[in-house]
């Protein structure tokens, strides 16, 4: 059960500027918020400290129902609070303007909130930033037309190193406020509180910015804000073709364009990263200790983003994302930092992990923490997910340039030095490291994606030693990794416990749908791993105590080798059932509660809405839809 105080995960929606996002729960309250981007230190974090953390709260007094909605095809919320007969609606966004498709985009570091009553309504107004993660002393001072909250913090930078404020510190403005708000002395820091009315029909418009500049702020200029910001996600998602482009979907094509947005909105634009999810440390498990920031970016995230992406229509995205993911890879090995699985936004591998005692945590959940110690890990899947991404992109019309493409052999040469090596696995447990099956299996897909590159004359390599050592890879994993006595491939060589990666081995093309290890592999998952429909990563011991949910991820996953081993009413029991699952604006987490349905761990979650949109695709490529993708990976088209 969630603590009184701390809304649902699930009762939020994210907005953003592709620089970075901002979560609005059901109460009118934005309590997650880091400007300038992903990884800079929050300035609202009331999600993970309720007394501490920092809030924009608007809201109805008295609200007795709430609910919240995109307004269609864009990433722009609202909010509906009722009291009685009356209603007020709250638009919030991040304002954008330009040609997403073209890379031409204009944003500004702020959130803009506009108020609409249908009927009087009595408005509570609440603002407290806290900067730097609530450690840094704040100032709050009246201006001409708002107020200015102010701190001395040094120099602040990001997780990567990126700047944030220099010796003058740090500003955030509060702009379009009624007369009458005042400054109070909080009991961690000042905030400024009111309460007003507005009357039926009456419109108001609220600003919080990343500056003191400029606090002059109304309707009208909020307005014209407002129609550029839906301009530019429909545009992006092209609405007027939107039905037409998603006919492979189905009656899931809403769905599918939610998971689109959401993972758009998860977009850096200025490096073309994808971040795992906009917040950190939302728990796995409330009260446990399972909480890890995800502002970063995964390089297994490309093969997916690549398929999904081009699915969609969105090849100057593929392209950004698996060029970034192949440049900061190569430069950061030639800097002797070796391959890793997780980066920075600007591409960098400074994100150590530490813990911020000083804050609560979500629900009481602590420790709240900052980095990721996976930076620091071994995990042989790099090699398939490079070479996997771009081999998926450049099968489907994509282009890489040439140092890219030069540099992909040696990234096979690494893998076929090291694939013997234990690691930390996908999921990377702490008590490693060990030998991995899904690990062992990703790099004889590197090699085998490699080998079908050369004799493309997509790359140079020696496809005929490459060919030699992915038929030795192989052979290790199908002797060492399948277990008879289990009835399935396990997690790590010789223990004997399930792992829902290996449903992945057949969409590998490391064995066929038809080979009895794997049916009877799916057939062990849905047996031990699944829990009305929603399937766990694993049960085995990782080195942490404590429980945590099942994965959004590999529920997808589940969806798509049932569809793919003609199993379709299953699959769309099981797609169905997760669809279902999507919090009333359409987004997920990384995990949910079998037993509640509560989300938990970070929000919203890119892989999730990346497994929903591969899902889909599966599905009406087995219905025999004419799919963007007419031979998608794994299916028995693409094995021809």
């Amino acid at each position: 059960m969630t603590k009184p105080g701390y809304p649902p995960i699930a009762a939020h929606g994210a907005i953003g500027n592709l620089h970075t996002a901002a979560l609005v729960a059901a109460d009118g309250s934005i309590d997650w918020w880091c400007p300038p981007t992903f990884d800079s230190p929050s300035v609202f974090a009331a999600i993970l400290d309720q007394v501490r953390g920092g809030v924009f709260r608007v809201g109805a007094v008295g609200a007795t129902a709430r609910r919240q909605r995109y307004l269609p095809h864009t990433n722009v919320l609202e909010t509906i609070h009722e009291v009685g007969r009356a209603r007020l609606r709250l638009t919030d966004f991040m304002p954008l303007a330009g040609d997403m498709d073209a890379g031409a985009v204009r944003t500004t570091h702020e959130i803009v909130r506009i108020l609409e009553a249908d009927g009087a309504v009595a408005v509570e107004l609440e603002w407290s930033p806290r900067f730097d993660y609530a450690r840094a002393p704040v100032a709050i001072t009246p201006g001409d037309a708002g107020f200015v909250a102010t701190a001395d913090t040094g120099s602040v930078t990001s997780a990567g190193g990126i700047p944030i404020a220099g010796p003058g510190g740090l500003s955030v403005a509060l702009a379009g406020v009624p007369a009458g708000a005042r400054i109070e002395a909080g009991d961690d820091g000042p905030l400024v509180r009111t309460t007003f009315e507005l009357g039926d029909g009456e419109q108001l418009a609220l600003s919080t910015r990343w500056s003191s500049a400029g606090l002059a702020f109304g309707i009208e200029p909020a307005r014209q804000a407002l129609a550029a910001t839906v301009t530019a996600w429909r545009a992006w998602v092209n609405k007027e073709e939107a039905t037409g482009e998603r006919a492979w979907a189905g009656a899931w094509s809403e769905q599918v364009i939610r998971s689109e947005l959401a993972l758009k909105l998860l977009t850096y634009a200025p490096t073309g990263a994808i971040v795992a999810a906009a917040t950190t440390s939302l728990p796995e498990w409330v009260g446990g200790i399972r909480n890890w920031d995800y502002r970063y970016s995964w390089i297994r995230d490309s093969a997916l983003a690549a398929q999904a992406l081009f699915a969609l229509g969105h090849q100057r995205e593929a392209e950004e994302f698996i060029r970034w993911s192949e440049r900061v890879a190569r430069d950061q090995g030639e800097e002797d930092w070796g391959l890793r699985i997780v980066y920075a936004i600007d591409g960098s591998a400074r994100i150590p992990e530490r813990e911020l005692s000083h804050l609560a945590g979500y629900a009481e959940s602590p420790p709240v923490r900052i980095g990721n110690g996976a930076v620091e890990q071994v995990q042989l899947d790099i090699y398939g997910e490079l070479i996997s991404a771009a081999y998926e992109l450049l099968r489907l019309g994509g282009q890489l340039p040439p140092d890219i493409l030069e540099f992909l052999p040696s990234v096979v040469e690494e893998a076929i030095a090291h694939w013997r090596d234990p690691d930390s696995g996908i999921w990377e447990v702490r008590n490693g490291p060990d030998h991995f099956v899904y690990s062992k299996a990703m790099v004889w897909m590197a090699l085998d994606r490699a080998v079908r590159m050369v004799q493309e004359d997509m790359i140079p390599g020696d496809a005929t030693r490459w060919q030699a050592a992915a038929a030795e890879i192989r052979s290790h994993v199908l002797s060492h990794g399948y277990d008879p006595a289990l009835g399935a491939f396990t997690q790590r060589y010789g223990s004997g416990t399930l792992d829902a990666s290996n449903l992945l081995i057949p969409l590998m093309e490391l064995l066929p749908f038809d080979d009895p290890r794997v049916r009877s592999t799916i057939d062990m998952t849905l047996q031990d791993l699944t829990v009305q429909d929603l399937v766990y990563r694993y049960k085995a011991d990782d080195g942490l105590p404590g429980k945590e949910g099942a994965m959004g991820l590999c529920t997808f996953w589940l969806v798509d080798v049932l569809a793919l081993s003609g199993r379709l009413d299953e699959a769309y029991r099981v797609f169905d059932g997760m669809v279902g699952r999507a919090n009333e604006a359409g987004l997920f987490s990384e995990q949910i509660d079998p037993a509640s349905g509560d989300f938990l761990g970070n929000f919203p979650q890119a892989f999730t809405h990346l497994g929903l949109i591969n899902s889909a695709l599966y599905l009406a490529h087995m219905e025999g839809r004419e799919t963007p993708v007419p031979a998608p990976i794994g299916s028995e088209a693409h094995r021809r």
